[in-house]
C-alpha cells in the first residue's frame, strides 16, 4: 500500500496538457536505465507522442504525486479500427483478435513510477485508476520481455501475453503484446 502522502489523479486530454512537462522529467528518468534506456532521440520524442496522444478521443492520464512531485504515471487512449497496432506482429494472429472498432479495446501506452518509489503499490494502484470504469471490451500494452518486475506484475494483474510485436528498422526492441479483459466493457 503506497505512502498516505501519495495523492492520485484522473485526467482527460486537455486536463494532461497541463502536466506535460513533469511527464516528460519522469519518462526522460525511467527511460535512461535498462532495460528501457532510448537514445536521446527517442527520449526527446515524448513530447510529440505526447502531444498526439492526449488529443485522442478517449485519452486518460492518471498520476500519482507526492506534494508537487509526479512519482508516476499510465497513460493511454482507445485504439481506432484503423490502428496500426497489430501490423508488425511477428507471429500472425486471428483477424477476429486484431480487428478493431470503435469500444473494443484501450491501449495502456505507458506506465512508469520512478525508481525509488517502486514495490510500494503505486504502479498497481495507477493501473487500477486507470483502468477502472473503462467502457472498453479489453485494454492492450506493450513491454519488454527483458522487463521481468513489469513482466511479473502485469501476469499478476491478470494479463496475459498473446503476441509479439517489432517495428522495422535494425534499432527496434522486440515488446510482447498483453491482453486483458475489462469488466466494465461491453459484450
Amino acid at each position: 500500500m503506497p505512502a498516505p502522502e501519495i495523492t492520485f489523479e484522473l485526467r482527460n486530454g486537455a486536463q494532461a496538457a497541463e502536466r506535460g512537462d513533469a511527464l516528460a522529467g519522469l519518462a526522460a528518468e525511467v527511460y535512461s536505465d535498462p532495460p528501457y534506456r532510448q537514445d536521446r532521440a527517442q527520449a526527446a520524442a515524448f513530447d510529440s507522442r505526447f502531444r498526439v496522444r492526449r488529443r485522442q478521443p478517449g485519452f486518460a492520464l492518471a498520476a500519482a504525486w507526492h506534494g508537487e512531485y509526479l512519482v508516476g504515471y499510465a497513460l493511454g487512449m482507445p485504439l481506432r479500427p484503423s490502428t496500426s497496432w497489430w501490423r508488425h506482429l511477428t507471429t500472425p494472429l486471428p483477424d477476429d483478435l486484431t480487428a478493431e472498432h470503435p469500444g473494443r479495446t484501450f491501449a495502456l501506452a505507458e506506465l512508469l513510477v520512478r525508481a525509488p518509489w517502486r514495490r510500494q503499490g503505486i504502479g498497481r494502484d495507477l493501473h487500477d485508476l486507470i483502468l477502472a470504469g473503462r467502457p472498453e471490451e479489453r485494454a492492450t500494452l506493450t513491454v519488454m520481455p527483458a522487463a521481468g518486475p513489469a513482466q511479473g506484475a502485469f501476469q499478476a494483474w491478470g494479463w496475459r501475453k498473446v503476441a509479439r510485436t517489432r517495428e522495422p528498422g535494425p534499432d527496434a526492441p522486440v515488446l510482447d503484446i498483453l491482453l486483458k479483459l475489462l469488466p466494465g466493457g461491453l459484450r
